[in-house]
Order: C-alpha cells, then structure tokens, then sequence
C-alpha cells in the first residue's frame, strides 16, 4: 500500500469520519485516497479556519478533530488556529504538509522551520521519517492530543511520503483511550471534611468538567449537597442557568452577582478550571476563605492561589467518588445569592429600557431570547456586541455554549459555528459576532454556502471596534480614538452575493420577523443588525479596574 492509504487508514481506524483541509501542492495524493477511502473532506477558505473548525468539533465530541493543510504559508496560516487550540486545551491533531523528505536544508520550495514554529503551541510535534511508521506516529499525536490536559499535537510530513510504497504494512494500533485518574480516597474525605464546615461555600465549574464528560455528575453533586455553582468557559451550560442552584457567568465582568458573592464566599470548590485571569489570577478569591480544586493537570494546582486542598484527577471519577455526599442546606446563603442574582438581572433589564433606533445591544437581546430554540448552539465572537449577550442570554445545556478561549481570537467563532452545523444539522448553530470579528473570515460564508450548513450569523454593526473604542475613551478621557472606526458594511449583502441570504436590520419590529425568517431557511443566514455603539458590562468592568 501506499503512504497515503496507510495514513487514512489509520485515521479511520481511530474513528476520524471528517478532515478539515485547504488544498495544496504537499496534499493532493493524500487528498485523493482520503475522498477515496470515504472520509468527508471539509475544505475551507483559510488554513487558519481548517483548525478552528477541527477545534469546534473537538469540543463539541470531545474527540480529536483533524485539520489537513499544506506547508509552507498554510502552516504559518495555521498557527492562529493551532494557538487558539492549545490556549483552550482542545484536542486538534493538526497536520501539515512540507518539502520532499530529501531536500532539508536546500532552500527548497516552500520550506521553513515548520516544527520550530509549532513546538511552543502544542503538546507533541514531529516529522514521520518514512511512511511505514505512519501508524506510530500518529498514534502518538492522538495519544498527546487527549491525555491528560487536551490539546493540540502537531505532525509534518513531506509529500513525497504519502507516494511512497510500504511493502510490509504494520499492524494499526487501537484507537487511544484518555486515562481516568481517581482522586486518593483520602483527599474526598478532606474535601467533604471543609465542605460540612463551609457557611457561605461557592462551586466553580471549568471546562475539564465538560471534557471529562462529567456535567451528569456536576449537577448530581450540587443537588444532593445544595451547593451553589457558578460556570465558566466550556462548562457553561453544563448545568443549566434555570437551575435553582446554578447563578450563572462566573464572571464576574459578565454577572456581578459573581462578583459579589466570591467577596463574600468562605469556601470554593474549583474544578476544571484554571485560576487565571477569568479569577484575577486568585485575586477574586478572598485571602480568608478555603480554596480547594480539583485538575486533571499537576501544574495548575495551587498556580497563582495557594490551596487547602489540591486534588489532581479526572472531574467524572471525582464527581463519582462524591456521588453519596450530602450536606444540611444552606438557605441563608442561597437566598443571598438569589437576591444578588435579581439585582443584576434587573440591572441588565433597565439597559434595555430605550427602544430607539439604533438599537441598543441589550433591546436586541431581549427582544430575542424567547426566539432561542432550547437546543440552539450559541457560538460567541468578539465584540461589545457579543458581551451583552453573554450577560443576558441563559446557557441552558451541556456543549451548546462555544466561546474564544483565553486567547480571545476574534473571528475565530465563526468557523466553530460552522462546524457545530456540519456536526448537528437538526440543532441551529447561531453565530453571534461584532462587525469588526465578522471581517476576519468572510470567505467561510463560501464554506457555509458549498457545504449547505445553515448557519445563522448575527452581526453587530456599531461601525466601530468597540471594545477598543470604549477603553480608548475611558483613557483619554473621552476625547478621541485612534483607528477604531469601521464601516457599517452591509454585511448581509456579502453574505448573498456568495449564495446565502441574508437581512438588514435596523429597528425593533423587525427583529423578531427576521429571526424567525432565518431560523425557518434551512440555508446559511446573516442578520445585519444595526446598533448604537455601548459599554457592555465587560468593558465597564474592565474599565473599572485600570481605574
């Protein structure tokens, strides 16, 4: 067999069904047995998206989705997604074409460093020296990919490879199966030992709880204990914002009832998730109250926060090791937090209070939420746009709730909603993205349109990058920006003029219709939303702490 039938068949032996790829010169012999072989070919309009959308459907199958590009500026292409990958911890086996295996260091066409640019974003990277250990090396790339913490593993491989007879074909390796750690039984005795003396104790729930799949056990834990969680990143949504028990963001940029009641917690219980700058690098856990987290990842335990406890393993087997707890209630507690969680609701109601055109964010948001399908993906990007719906919008279930990552790459969005469409055609992927983030891959609208995902982007168009625009204001004292203003593009015309359809919407009665009208297409649908430019709560709260 060929190179190349050794490399498909190992990726379909490890359950690969979709490749996300733009074409190249290093990749048509492989490209040509992978459309052969049945896998479904997922091409796209820059390499950067191919990973964001191999990031979009790891985490929505926690599984390792795998993006095909070709070396040289596709795999610089690629890096933006690569990053953006490893920043959140999602496991994407990404891989890259490059020159003929024998001509390193020749100066030929194409050819750079390509391992010591991707070595610093992820958790393995390597070159296969021949095409017989195909099978070992990208074992090893999945086995990285998922251990442990997730995160992306990198090969490169020169094209001549995938053209190279294997006259003995080795034997393909199972597929990878992540480790479960059980905590020691001993530290869940620890645990619930400060648990029962905790008064005003808090839950923070990360994304390790989601790919740990572990949002059963979550909500399981917090009803027979009768403790309050908060959830961030992925895990929005695994348990839901209705819940009595869940308050929300737990952050508190985005839900000041947060804010509030981490000043007033004595206890947090941190799982899957990392105390980085979403928790003030520790900063928003009070010196005096007991912090314990649980992390699958030795070296984030006590980072940036000193622990009472530190419980390094695997969320489901903790949450199953937790299963029989039970805790007195504390209805003091809750009925503060509820009143907290009230104050800030109705806050964020009085913003909406001006129905004037241009809209304001928070009059758009309002006026939607009873239209959000219960099973709809909401897929945020950038912009102050975005965070007052982030604010304002309930996360009701499990992986339905896809967000930037700590390395906020805006546009970024966009792709995952495509995959999150390929991927869950029955459910409406909604894409919910400023004017200025939208900009940086309008060409996926021509993905949208050829591989028939019916999207629904929602645009926006403030004519301005306005996060950028409300901090320069803050610190020049509202005098003036600098290069913050965009143009109010008719960004639903684009979105036709590549196939789909689309609607420009400037005032409140038309918002419902044209929602409606989008989610009943079936076809990629872009809503240009004219709005007044407004300081999100994220902004302000930003703005409040440079102050």
């Amino acid at each position: 067999m060929t190179g190349a039938e050794l490399f498909v068949a190992t990726l379909k032996r490890f359950g690969v069904t979709h490749v996300f790829t733009l074409v190249g010169d290093h990749l048509n012999e492989l490209l040509r047995v992978a459309d052969r072989e049945g896998l479904r070919l997922v091409d796209v309009r820059h390499e950067s998206s191919a990973v964001h959308m191999a990031d979009g459907w790891s985490r929505l199958t926690r599984r390792p989705g795998v993006a095909l590009v070709t070396g040289g500026p596709g795999h610089t292409n690629s890096l933006t997604g690569i990053a953006t990958a490893y920043a959140h911890g999602s496991p994407v086996v990404a891989i890259s074409g490059m020159r003929h295996s024998r001509l390193a260091d020749r100066n030929a066409f194409q050819d750079l460093d390509q391992l010591g640019l991707v070595r610093p974003i992820t958790k393995f990277a390597a070159i296969p020296p021949d095409a017989a250990q195909f099978p070992f090396y990208l074992d090893r790339a999945f086995r990285e990919a998922i251990g442990g913490r997730p995160g992306p593993a990198h090969l490169s491989v020169p094209f001549d490879l995938f053209a190279a007879e294997v006259a003995a074909p080795p034997a393909l390796p199972d597929p990878p199966v992540a480790s479960r750690p059980a905590p020691d039984g001993g530290d869940v005795d620890r645990l619930l030992g400060l648990l029962a003396a905790a008064q005003r104790p808090v839950v923070i729930a990360g994304a390790g709880v989601c790919w740990s799949d572990a949002c059963a056990e979550l909500e399981r834990f917090i009803e027979n204990t009768t403790l309050p969680v908060f959830t961030l990143t992925l895990a929005r949504g695994a348990v839901s914002d209705q819940h009595p028990l869940c308050f929300g963001y737990g952050d508190p940029a985005l839900n000041r009832a947060a804010g509030a009641a981490f000043q007033e917690a004595d206890f947090f219980l941190v799982l899957g998730k990392r105390i980085d700058y979403r928790l003030g690098l520790g900063r928003l856990l009070p010196a005096q109250a007991k912090v314990v987290q649980v992390d699958i990842h030795p070296p984030e335990l006590g980072l940036n926060r000193a622990l009472d406890l530190a419980i390094c393993a695997d969320l489901k087997t903790t949450l199953e090791a937790l299963a029989g707890a039970t805790l007195p209630p504390r209805d003091a507690w809750l009925g503060r937090l509820r009143k907290l969680r009230r104050d800030w609701q109705q806050r964020l109601v009085q913003s909406a209070e001006d129905p004037a055109p241009p809209m304001h964010p928070a009059v758009f948001y309002h006026e939607i939420a009873p239209l959000i399908p219960h099973n709809a993906i909401l897929c945020w990007d950038g912009g102050d746009f975005v965070h007052w719906g982030r604010a304002i919008l309930p996360a009701r279930r499990p992986l339905h709730w896809l967000r930037l990552g700590p390395l906020a790459t805006i546009g970024s969005c966009l792709p995952v909603g495509l995959a999150a469409s390929l991927l869950r055609p029955d459910q409406h992927s909604i894409v919910i993205t400023g004017d200025g983030s939208v900009g940086f891959y309008l060409a996926e609208f021509d993905t949208a349109v050829r591989h028939k995902l019916p999207v629904v982007i929602i645009v926006g168009n403030d004519g301005c990058w306005g996060i950028e625009r409300q901090f320069q204001l803050g610190a020049f004292g509202g005098l003036k920006t600098v290069a913050c203003d965009l143009l109010r593009t008719r960004y639903d015309l684009v979105m036709k003029a590549m196939g789909g359809e689309g609607e420009h919407v400037e005032r409140l009665d038309q918002v419902r219709p044209a929602v409606r009208r989008a989610f009943a297409s079936g076809r990629p649908y872009l809503l240009n939303v004219e709005i007044r430019s407004a300081r999100s709560p994220f902004s302000a709260y930003q703005l409040e702490g440079k102050k």
